[in-house]
């Protein structure tokens, strides 16, 4: 049983820490591209349907199955899923996934996270509002990640040390704990982080439109973008399918850190409301302060002809091109440019430090090791696992890893947990579990969804994904042939992760059964 099992220090705690897990930066540089690359009012409807149907009834399987596989002494899934379906044999190694996924995560994440460090910084100094024109900031970023012109990565200086720079507050804060660390830093970082969003949101509402000949470009009409919707925009299966991707994201579901958090919790812990607090958090952060920020923005100084282009070029352009840019030309734009990237900093941080979390568990949990030399083991395989990322970022690697990490494994899993728990464990022995010490009577309406609704669609998009999208990337369709050994090493790398893992459970169980046979004699 893990040391740090019900050391949360407050409710409110728990709650911030799985808000922080699930603000990240898919919150405010994924959500607008969603939200802006299919037209004008074409999104948000399937966004809201996905996540009553999809998001919320996952939310709470993993907080249930979570809080469940803690009482019996399980941090982790491999752990949780045996205690769910203790008459399978293999279960648990469908629970590697839990761990696996928060992991390959990181190996990337971290580095994306050192960026909004790096910008900070850079706002503050000055070296951004000196770049005038988009080129000059898409040059800026290629020189930060070490593009040259010949198109090689090698790496460069200053971003290899705002990574280590990043690495080491990671690390730091995992190293005190749930309480001392993880929770103690999101009890300051959320507020700040939404503080910082709010008056960035605040400061975009009252713009004025900068061109008199488009009066028209108002952040009421950039809001209108987004929230007038148009119905014809339903009958694309694309923005069904992107709506509930993005719920995945937003809501951190199907890749375990949930269950590893709740599963600290004690027995009578309201986990329904805790939960929807948790998702509600989330949600706000998303939809209302990312959604006032990024889209109305981009609408007032480039007008709605460009929305659809710029949220195209990608996550990493809109944030790091765009945003700076539209900034550059505010009054106090340096100012505001810093709380910008210093917001995705303090959403970056609290989410990957919760990704650090279940696989310091399973040590603390299935090997009987102090958290701290699990940190210091974690942190000298993490930080040579992060390597490819950072110098070979333009080579494929860190496209590849984000497939497997944030689009492959989360969807499996989702699909595996609530299987697992509506269907072997049973719906209704599930229903009881989560009104456990509960405040909240989940409506009735959530127990058919979650046994019927969820997994049909967890099913149909496993399928959608596969045939539209997965299938070519699994067989490197469209990879430039000299990406191709890099896409392959890094592959190599990850099976050798996965076999790894499956190794450390079976030899964890082969322990259990061996300390159950000596209890017994």
């Amino acid at each position: 049983m893990s040391g740090d099992r019900q050391r949360w220090g407050t409710k409110i705690g728990v709650v911030l820490a799985v808000a922080g897990s699930a603000v990240g930066l898919g919150n405010f540089l994924r959500f607008p591209v969603q939200a802006g690359k299919y037209g004008e009012g074409a999104f948000m409807i399937p966004y809201l349907i996905a996540l009553v149907l999809v998001g919320i009834p996952l939310m709470w399987v993993e907080w249930t199955a979570g809080r469940y596989g803690g009482g019996r002494g399980h941090s982790t899934a491999p752990g949780i899923y045996d205690s769910l379906w203790k008459k399978s044999r293999f279960v648990k190694y469908l629970g590697i996934g839990g761990i696996f996924g928060p992991f390959l995560i990181y190996m990337y994440y971290v580095y994306i996270e050192s960026w909004c460090l790096a910008y900070a910084y850079y706002s503050l100094t000055g070296q951004l509002s000196n770049i005038t024109s988009s080129q000059g900031f898409i040059d800026f970023l290629s020189n930060y990640q070490g593009l040259s012109d010949a198109g090689f990565v090698s790496g460069t200086v200053p971003g290899f040390v705002f990574f280590l720079i990043t690495f080491l507050l990671n690390m730091t804060v995992i190293y005190f704990g749930i309480r001392g660390g993880i929770e103690k830093l999101c009890n300051i970082a959320m507020p700040l982080l939404l503080i910082f969003g709010v008056l960035l949101a605040i400061r975009v509402i009252t713009l004025f439109a900068p061109d008199p000949l488009h009066p028209d470009w108002s952040s009421i009409n950039g809001l209108g973008f987004i929230w007038n919707t148009d119905l014809s925009a339903l009958k694309s299966p694309k923005v069904w399918v992107a709506a509930t991707g993005q719920i995945f994201f937003t809501l951190s579901v199907g890749m375990g850190v949930i269950l590893t958090y709740s599963s600290y919790l004690r027995k009578k812990d309201d986990i329904a409301l805790s939960g929807l607090a948790a998702a509600s958090t989330n949600e706000f952060a998303e939809v209302i302060v990312a959604g006032a920020i990024v889209i109305p923005a981009a609408f007032i100084f480039f007008g709605p002809g460009e929305i659809v282009e710029i949220a195209n070029s990608g996550a990493f352009n809109l944030g790091f091109v765009t945003m700076p840019q539209i900034f550059n030309k505010i009054p106090l734009g340096a100012m505001l440019c810093f709380l910008w990237f210093f917001m995705l900093f303090l959403a970056g941080i609290t989410s990957s430090i919760s990704i650090v979390q279940p696989s310091i568990a399973f040590m603390e949990d299935e090997f009987k090791i102090k958290r701290q030399k699990a940190v210091k083991i974690f942190g000298v395989v993490a930080f040579v696992l992060c390597q490819p990322a950072l110098w070979f970022l333009h080579r494929g690697v860190l496209d590849d890893l984000d497939f497997w990490g944030a689009n492959f494994v989360i969807v499996v899993g989702a699909t595996i947990e609530i299987i697992l728990l509506a269907w072997i464990f049973g719906i209704n022995k599930a229903w009881d579990e989560l009104h456990l010490g509960a405040k909240l009577r989940v409506p009735v309406i959530f127990k058919f969804i979650t046994k019927y609704i969820t997994p049909t669609l967890l099913l149909a998009l496993l399928i959608w994904f596969f045939v539209e999208d997965w299938l070519d990337i699994i067989t490197m369709k469209g990879v430039p042939p000299e990406n191709i050994p890099y896409v392959l090493g890094i592959r190599l790398v990850l099976v050798g992760i996965l076999l790894f893992l499956a190794i450390m459970v079976w030899i964890a169980w082969k322990r259990h059964k061996s300390e159950d046979k000596a209890k017994d004699l």
